[in-house]
Order: C-alpha cells, then sequence, then structure tokens
C-alpha cells in the first residue's frame, strides 16, 4: 500500500491530532465511530480524523440517524474536525470495502483494516499526527487476507520495528460514580498474550517478567501524574503455587524477576495469588498488574468495567490506545452499538500526549 507523504509535522498547540482507524467494517467499528462523533467530549479531548472507507462511514451516520458531513481528505493535515463534519482519510490502494456485507467475515476487511491501521502507523512515526486509536479489527479476516500477525499489537510492533512492546489493558475511572475515585485507572500489563495456553509457561522467564514490569512502570506515569505506580505481580500457578506445591514458577521465575525490578528501584509485589490479587488492585492497593497470560487479566478488567476499558500498546515509539471490545458480530450494523470504550481510549491517548509533551 502507499505509505504517506513527508509532509510538515502537525504539532496543534492544544489538542493532539488523535486517528481513528476504522478497523473491519464488518463489525461495529464504523458505528461507535458515527455515535461518539457527536459527543462533546471527542471533540473536547482531541482533533479527530478518520482513517477509514468514506462510504462506509456515511452509512455508519445513517444508521445512527445522525446528520454529519463526512469531509474526504488526503492529508490530515486538510482536516476541518467538528461535531458537524467527519474529516476521512481512506489510504491510497486500500482495500475496497463499500460491498462488504455486515457481520461477515470478508478478506478484503481484513486487508482494508490492515491498510488503514498501517497508514496510521506511518502518520504518527512522521509526526504528522499525534496519536493513534484503533477500532476492532477482526483476526479470521485478516488471516484470510493472507497477514500473518495475529491482531493490532503485532502490527504495530513489527511496523515501528520494537521488539520490546506489550498490551496493557487500561480500566479508565468510573465518572458516572458519586464517588470520587480512589485512582485514575488500573492498568493490567500481560507478559504474554496472543498464544495457546500450552505455550505460556515456555514463554515466562525471568527477563520477560522483568521487562513487563518495567514497561508497566513507564507506561503508568502520565496516567498517576508522574509519580513511581504501584505494580502488582500475579501468580502462575493456583495460590501462587504454594511453595512448589502446584508448580515452581513462582519461585524459580517470577519471585526473581519481581526481586530484580525492586533492587532497581521500582514499587513492586508479588507474585501474588490471582484470585485474590484483583480484589485489592481495584479497591486502590494498586495502579498496575502484570498478569502472566491474556485472559488472566482480560476477565478481571472487562467484568470490573467492560465499557470503561482501553488497550495501550506499551514500548512503541508513538501513541496507541484501542477499544477494549472486539468486532461484536452479533450486534454490528444494528443500530446498538455503544461508544464509550472509544471516548475512554481516547481521553487514555490524549493524557499521555499531554505527558510527553511535557517532559
Amino acid at each position: 500500500m502507499t505509505t504517506p507523504s513527508n509532509d510538515k509535522p502537525i504539532h496543534p498547540p492544544e489538542r493532539p491530532t488523535v486517528a481513528l482507524t476504522m478497523g473491519d467494517v464488518a463489525g461495529v467499528g464504523p458505528e461507535v465511530i458515527a455515535r461518539a462523533w457527536t459527543d462533546p467530549a471527542l471533540h473536547a479531548l482531541c482533533r479527530p480524523l478518520v482513517i477509514g472507507s468514506a462510504a462506509v462511514l456515511r452509512r455508519a451516520f445513517d444508521l445512527a440517524g445522525l446528520d454529519v458531513r463526512v469531509q474526504e481528505i488526503d492529508r490530515p493535515e486538510d482536516a476541518e474536525s467538528s461535531p458537524t463534519t467527519a474529516p476521512c482519510l481512506d489510504p491510497p490502494g486500500s482495500a475496497r470495502v463499500e460491498d462488504v456485507l455486515p457481520a461477515r467475515v470478508d478478506a478484503r476487511a481484513g486487508r482494508a483494516a490492515h491498510d488503514y491501521l498501517n497508514y496510521a502507523i506511518d502518520l504518527a512515526l512522521k509526526g504528522r499526527i499525534d496519536a493513534i486509536t484503533t477500532l476492532p479489527l477482526n483476526k479470521e479476516s485478516l488471516h484470510l487476507a493472507g497477514i500473518r500477525h495475529p491482531g493490532h499489537t503485532e502490527i504495530l510492533a513489527d511496523r515501528c520495528g520494537t521488539p520490546d512492546h506489550a498490551m496493557m489493558l487500561y480500566l479508565a475511572a468510573d465518572r458516572n460514580s458519586a464517588r470520587a475515585p480512589i485512582r485514575p485507572g488500573l492498568g493490567v500489563v500481560h507478559v504474554t498474550l496472543h498464544m495457546a495456553l500450552r505455550d505460556v509457561f515456555d514463554a515466562i522467564t525471568v527477563d520477560s517478567v522483568a521487562a513487563k514490569i518495567r514497561l508497566a512502570d513507564r507506561a503508568l506515569r502520565p496516567l498517576t501524574a508522574g509519580r513511581r505506580p504501584k505494580i502488582a505481580v500475579s501468580s502462575l500457578n493456583p495460590h501462587a503455587g504454594e511453595n512448589g506445591l502446584f508448580g515452581d514458577e513462582e519461585v524459580t521465575i517470577i519471585r526473581p524477576a519481581v526481586d530484580l525490578t525492586r533492587a532497581e528501584g521500582f514499587d513492586v509485589s508479588g507474585p501474588l495469588p490471582n484470585d485474590t490479587l484483583y480484589i485489592n488492585a481495584l479497591s486502590g492497593a494498586f495502579d498496575a498488574v502484570v498478569a502472566m497470560y491474556h485472559d488472566q487479566g482480560h476477565i478481571a478488567l472487562k467484568t470490573a468495567g467492560f465499557r470503561r476499558g482501553v488497550n495501550v500498546t506499551l514500548g512503541l515509539p508513538i501513541v496507541r490506545t484501542s477499544v477494549a471490545h472486539g468486532t461484536a458480530f452479533d450486534i454490528a450494523w444494528q443500530g446498538t452499538a455503544d461508544p464509550s470504550s472509544l471516548i475512554e481510549a481516547v481521553r487514555v491517548a490524549a493524557q499521555i500526549v499531554a505527558a510527553s509533551r511535557s517532559d
């Protein structure tokens, strides 16, 4: 696909420019963008633009019953973003998706989602946008399109040339709560991510656990007003292994990684039994949890606050956040999509950009 031209970088003095990548057009992504677009919070947080199909975006606004003009642009610098105007950049050479059916696995949709993301990455690397917030893609559609990466995180890491990376699932503070939140939110960083459970044990090492502790500390700084985050490290085995009775990974791998990073000055505890860890973390005892595998962190945070969940890719030279839900084919293009996670994802992106500007 064609990469963006190297025009003069943009650095807006107040709100960051955030590109919303449409993701898989057969899923809820286009409607989520449409429903978020008229929310004043979105435009207070950033100057948004969409990277995706203008035709699909128009159809999403029609579905939502919203009178919003889609402005087709060739450069992010030309965007005229407002609650009534949605700039949309369809990358040159990207797959055509106007005829993709809703809620269907389609190689064209997988290829287009890949094209939208890569184009946004290139814009961010050139400094022409400040951050990327992604809508969900479908892994089966990616596979049908011949793309070897299983998801956003791996595509981002490859395109940015970043081997040391991780995904953080971040639970934003409940802004509808009657009481003030104890902390800005809770982040979960995963040592392993998209792999079979049978492969997890081989992928967990002292170095891999220690690396994620360091990434968690760095990632949470912009979200904790610069103070050192309190990090909990999860166990792998039931009851943290019971000193080797149910497995020795806690003794031979996880605890040495905790001891190593604590000696480096990190505020880290563990390994802690996973069945009680999140009760304390969600009560404010910790700012971040380092989980050993995907579901260990995802189930807890999504149960606690699905609509407030945000994905953040750590270790990249660019800022990328994402909604915490998938393509939701079961409700796609039915007029019921919820934009809450997208607003929170943009909020977190804006916070990270603001913190980087103040460094």
